[in-house]
């Protein structure tokens, strides 16, 4: 008998086939648009940021005021940045504990078909398509301290709140905005959650109801351990969309007053755009950068553990 080998292909093996090599050359050309664009548009103003961060300069003429780190000392050592960081962390926190919730109680009520569902889905997720500017400007009104919802509705219950302004006090600007937030955005977390609980399969919960489980049995047993890898992505889109909180913030007053509701985008804006500072804002973009892919990565660190 003669001796049998398994002939080892390599890259170039594939190369020699006419076939692959069309198939391989296809895919290349399909990939080198996007891949140029975000070449382009993506890594190359994150190393021109990086190398912004590291001269004083207004935007105008040549970078010749070269100060190294001293950008980012100025950073750490401004009580207002670290007011922003505590305010995006905070962000963070109450969306984990407030709007994730809220958007999961809501999916398991409506993810279900009943007459109506699909009204309430679609009222639910109208919010999230209005743009942050649009949204920040409705409740600017809603808040007015003229026109708004204290006068209108809750001063003949609370007569203390006729006039009172949520947006122009330091205790309230960041709770009054917060409530946009969830308002905004918990309608896309619903909509995750729902899509997640459609691919459960139906036998699933028939199966659960012969076995005689009731619907909190359901839920907690059956339905959540199920649904955790959708509830995890539910998460880590709220935590990265935590940090990169702007638009709303700005239409509905910039962060003030006294920097009530300033975060790390609305401090980068004053300094980079207001103030022509832009070498400073290119140094807090690396900031909120190193700050948000440290985030993502412990996080999937932390995920990946749970699960394995």
């Amino acid at each position: 008998m003669g001796l049998q080998y398994k002939k080892k292909f390599g890259l170039m093996d594939y190369f020699r086939s006419p076939i692959q090599r069309n198939a391989i050359l296809t895919a290349f050309a399909f990939l080198a648009i996007p891949m140029l664009v975000y070449l382009i548009f993506v890594v190359f103003p994150i190393f021109q940021a990086a190398y912004f961060s590291l001269y004083k300069w207004n935007g105008l003429g040549s970078l010749t005021d070269f100060r190294g780190i001293d950008n980012f000392t100025k950073i750490f050592t401004d009580p207002i940045f670290g007011k922003a960081i505590a305010n995006n962390f905070k962000i963070v926190f109450l969306s984990l504990i407030f709007q994730i919730p809220l958007s999961l109680m809501i999916a398991l009520v409506i993810a279900r078909r009943f007459k109506g569902a699909v009204i309430f889905r679609t009222i639910f997720f109208l919010p999230y398509i209005l743009s942050e500017v649009i949204a920040g400007t409705i409740w600017s009104f809603v808040y007015n301290p003229q026109i708004g919802i204290q006068n209108t509705v809750l001063a003949d219950w609370i007569p203390w709140l006729a006039n009172f302004q949520f947006l122009g006090h330091q205790d309230t600007v960041f709770a009054s905005i917060f409530v946009v937030l969830i308002w905004k955005y918990f309608g896309l977390h619903m909509v995750i959650l729902i899509a997640g609980m459609q691919s459960i399969p139906v036998e699933v919960e028939e199966a659960a109801y012969i076995d005689g489980v009731n619907k909190w049995q359901l839920n907690w047993h059956i339905i959540l351990p199920l649904l955790k890898p959708t509830i995890l992505l539910s998460i880590f889109f709220s935590i990265v969309g935590s940090f990169q909180t702007f638009d709303i913030i700005w239409a509905m007053g910039r962060g003030d007053p006294v920097n009530g509701a300033e975060t790390m985008v609305t401090y980068m804006y004053k300094y980079g755009f207001q103030r022509f500072q832009l070498g400073f804002g290119s140094a807090v973009a690396v900031v909120i950068f190193m700050i948000t892919i440290g985030v993502s990565l412990l996080y999937q660190k932390f995920t990946a553990e749970k699960e394995s």
